[in-house]
């Protein structure tokens, strides 16, 4: 086990990217060097704050609602390779039994076990509390209002694991928001029809996230401006987007980004577990997916989430938007982590955080992935000095 790296380009909070040395001490970030070995970088190497993906359902065939410890392993061990160090493992809206299993098995692996790649940081609920006009590839019947009863036996069954909910606000004006607050766990509004002028009332309770801006939410009318338009306004809000280029636009990624700015965009792959593997008939959330030309689709042609690697979307668009190195890394790491309150902690390269890191190239291939100081990934063409 090396016991840190040396004299190579690293990406220091507040300081850019700089030759700089930093050691592994009981899995954190240390600036004081030791004795052990140190890995010395070649300089088309640099090394990143871990990625984090807040919204990803599963992949290498294997989904966060397959409801065994083993699906949340191989998932966690799969993540690496696009330079993934943490993530929430995301659900759907299923029935109450099949999200009750899948909540213990996600909670079952982080208390046992979190070791086989990614650290799982807990879970994103996606669902059941969302708008039957949004449903998206959410499957419809499913579908209930908030309830504080059903809500606490999810809060029981994950051991108060769940950092973040995706709901429709105008379908659960109920105390739902305050209730999420009150337990520390991210509202993010989602899957909505809620309006702009309802949606300014739910966020002045709490709501500070959006669920893959654009996508399966009220748009913008210049006569009421909707979901998407309110939380393009709003400073309080962060924006999680899908950087495909099938989800959103060029375009619509740019405007999202004059209005928001760099420091509120979050990166997620809301990926399903056919990412890594070849085209062909899959499911998510029980229903039947085709994944055909880097689109996974219900059978009507709805976006049922993506086969997208976080790297990749760096990839897509970092030169597009002129975005430096450090720019585009901050919004799989930074941001990710200050909207789940977890920046003290990991998300950037400092003295006392977690040694979570991710070295790529310039183009943002990944050539090793680090977690907590640990090797867990090394592309087969990464060359050592």
């Amino acid at each position: 086990m090396i016991k840190g790296i040396k004299n190579s380009n690293i990406y220091i909070e507040n300081k850019g990217i700089i030759k700089s040395t930093i050691t592994f001490d009981n899995e954190k970030i240390s600036f004081k060097e030791e004795d052990g070995e140190y890995l010395t970088l070649d300089d088309q190497y640099i090394v990143l704050p871990g990625f984090i993906d807040e919204h990803i359902h599963g992949c290498n065939n294997h989904d966060a609602m397959d409801g065994n410890i083993e699906d949340i392993k191989i998932i966690a061990s799969s993540l690496v390779q696009e330079g993934v160090t943490s993530f929430l493992a995301t659900t759907m809206t299923m029935d109450n039994p099949s999200i009750l299993k899948a909540l213990t098995s996600i909670k079952d692996y982080i208390e046992l076990d979190n070791n086989a790649g990614a650290k799982v940081l807990g879970i994103h609920l996606e669902g059941p509390f969302i708008s039957p006009l949004h449903a998206g590839a959410q499957d419809k019947k499913n579908i209930v209002k908030f309830d504080k009863d059903l809500f606490s036996s999810y809060l029981k069954a994950s051991n108060n694991h769940i950092k973040e909910v995706t709901l429709a606000y105008e379908e659960n004006q109920n105390g739902m928001v305050e209730y999420l607050v009150n337990n520390n766990i991210v509202a993010s509004i989602g899957h909505t029809d809620c309006t702009s002028s309802l949606l300014k009332k739910g966020i002045e309770e709490g709501i500070t996230c959006s669920t893959h801006t654009y996508n399966a939410m009220r748009g913008i009318h210049h006569r009421e401006i909707g979901t998407v338009g309110q939380v393009m306004l709003n400073d309080n809000v962060n924006c999680e987007l899908i950087c495909d280029l099938h989800h959103v636009s060029l375009d619509a990624i740019k405007l999202l980004f004059k209005n928001k700015g760099k420091d509120k965009i979050i990166l997620i792959s809301d990926s399903m577990r056919a990412k890594y593997l070849s085209e062909g008939n899959y499911t998510l959330g029980g229903l039947p997916v085709i994944v055909k030309d880097g689109t996974a689709r219900l059978h009507d042609g709805t976006l049922a989430g993506s086969i997208l690697q976080l790297n990749n979307a760096l990839k897509n668009i970092q030169k597009p938007l002129n975005l430096t190195i450090e720019e585009a890394s901050d919004l799989v790491s930074k941001n990710p982590s200050r909207n789940l309150h977890l920046d003290h902690l990991i998300g950037s390269i400092n003295e006392g955080k977690y040694a979570d890191l991710t070295i790529v190239d310039k183009d943002f291939n990944v050539y090793m992935t680090i977690v907590h100081g640990k090797i867990y990934y090394t592309n087969p063409n990464f060359k050592r000095l």
